[in-house]
């Protein structure tokens, strides 16, 4: 499914394209209507500018411990640890 918003109105909101994925991604992710794997691909970012982009608006990463411990065993997997 795709949805069409005019230039019309991006304007009037003063947003690009990638604006209002990410704001989009963003208030789906907080309403816990999407996880932060489909968020940050709706969002078009990768995942740690995404977890950023969370971070500077005081918005939690991670609900549960369970969570959390996904995220360290994935950088550990990965190298960053």
């Amino acid at each position: 499914m795709s949805v069409l918003v005019s230039d019309e109105i991006l304007q009037a909101a003063n947003m690009s394209d990638a604006d209002l994925k990410r704001e989009l991604a963003i208030l789906l992710y907080q309403q816990k209507k999407l996880g932060i794997s489909k968020a940050r691909e709706l969002a078009e970012m990768p995942l740690i500018e995404f977890q950023r982009e969370l971070a500077q608006r005081q918005i939690p990463v991670f609900d549960d411990l369970a969570g959390f411990e996904a995220e360290i065993a994935q950088l550990k997997a990965l190298g960053y640890l």
